[in-house]
């Protein structure tokens, strides 16, 4: 196996070499043969489509999209699309890699995709947000399917979209096909419990790794980094179950209060004030930096990728993170946290929730039955729990951290189906 240290790009880490790095380690350590290594390195295929689309005043504007599908040992792949002007290949193909190993540590029957639009939703109008997105669906129609490839929400997109990406599907095949697509409005299939489910499980995780360093939850503070849909519910949960949030953040800046943040309403702020914290009075105003480096107990980076990175890891106090967004520590960043003895839940552990409960919602729409939100959160919690002990007891068995024994996990069991599936 031959691995070479690649140069960052820019002033950020290459996110698909970032993951490679921990994954080449995680396989050395597991033994993994070079035919293996090889096969699950590699992207299974990688698709860019050019996106002409009419806008509001006539022109027309070329959007470019991607779809990486990195394995499909496991099942059909799944992943979410990201519609931001930093969608790159790369970075699609990190996040791609990142839900096969996901989904494995979680142990459900998916392999890893993601998908891209290299557009800022921000400065668009609903209906040119909506050609987009059709325009995009009818160039995946030989990629996306109930059997093949399941698409969900990122940043950037919502139910809304999923809907009309469920909408453009169904049309092309003459039939609905609800299970083409999750994250869905619930109206159209989708599933009680998911528009919380990825900052749930980041709960679940965190109170499974108090509990390991004997941290009362009573008397736990958290910062969190990232107020949007994960963010927003991993804070809400901890805060109901008796932790204080003492920083938040979003696009807006970072707001501190040593007494405890009201999340409740922090989010009721929010939804009124159109969608940020700008002029949030419940906390001081801080630099986001400073949140990163606050003395909490749980540090939640729920935001964007490489936010924590070589240039801050020192400075960081948590004594432990959990990490709700994906890949929201480089690589590099890797040795100096574990140095210092923080206890890391890496994301494809931690932010599981969300593609739990996205298995959850296809298996309703294949059974034609719902579930009670009371099922789908007892379900997932389960699983969030059972998946933290599985990591837990390897990290102690190999002697590595937990980011490391999550990638065991996944690639042991994505391996394992490999071998037995025959290879090529």
């Amino acid at each position: 196996m031959s691995y070479v240290e690649p140069a960052p790009i820019k002033d950020r880490e290459n996110p698909f070499e970032s993951m490679m790095s921990r994954f080449h380690i995680a396989s050395q350590a597991l033994g993994l043969n070079d035919e293996v290594y090889n096969v699950l390195k590699n992207p299974v295929k990688q698709v860019i489509v050019s996106l002409p689309v009419t806008m509001d005043d006539g022109s027309i504007r070329v959007f470019e999209g991607y779809r990486v599908i990195h394995s499909n040992i496991l099942g059909p792949s799944k992943g979410g699309i990201r519609y931001d002007m930093g969608v790159n290949i790369d970075e699609v193909k990190a996040l791609a890699a990142w839900m096969t190993w996901k989904c494995a540590v979680v142990d459900i029957p998916y392999g890893g995709a993601k998908g891209g639009i290299r557009c800022n939703p921000r400065q668009m109008s609903s209906g040119e947000i909506e050609r987009l997105t059709r325009s995009y669906t009818q160039e995946m129609f030989s990629i996306f399917g109930p059997d093949r490839d399941i698409p969900a929400p990122d940043m950037g997109t919502g139910p809304r979209e999923m809907a009309w990406i469920m909408d453009e599907y169904s049309r092309a095949n003459g039939m609905t096909i609800n299970a083409v697509v999750t994250g869905k409005p619930i109206v159209l299939g989708g599933s009680t419990g998911r528009a919380e489910a990825t900052g749930r499980g980041v709960m679940v995780s965190a109170f499974a790794a108090m509990e390991k360093l004997k941290i009362n939850p009573y008397q736990s503070t958290v910062s969190v980094q990232g107020f949007g849909n994960v963010g927003s519910h991993a804070a809400l949960l901890m805060e109901e179950r008796g932790s204080k949030v003492v920083a938040i953040s979003d696009i807006s800046g970072a707001y501190y209060n040593p007494d405890g943040i009201n999340i409740q309403q922090a989010v009721e702020f929010r939804e009124a004030n159109g969608g940020t914290l700008t002029g949030f009075t419940g906390g001081e105003v801080i630099e986001g930096e400073e949140l990163l480096t606050l003395e909490v107990d749980i540090l939640i980076p729920a935001a964007m990728e490489d936010v924590i990175t070589v240039k801050n890891a020192e400075q960081i106090n948590a004594r432990m993170i959990v990490e709700g967004a994906n890949g929201p520590t480089s690589a590099r960043a890797d040795d100096i946290i574990n140095s210092k003895g923080t206890l890391v839940v890496p994301d494809i552990l931690a932010n599981a929730g969300g593609v739990t409960v996205s298995y959850f919602e296809w298996v309703q729409n294949r059974l034609g039955y719902k579930w009670t939100r009371d099922r789908v959160n007892r379900r997932s919690d389960r699983i969030m729990r059972e998946s933290f002990e599985r990591v837990y007891k390897t990290a102690l068995k190999y002697g590595v951290s937990m980011r490391i024994a999550a990638y065991i996990v996944a690639i042991d069991k994505v391996a394992n189906t490999y071998k037995f599936r025959g290879g090529f």
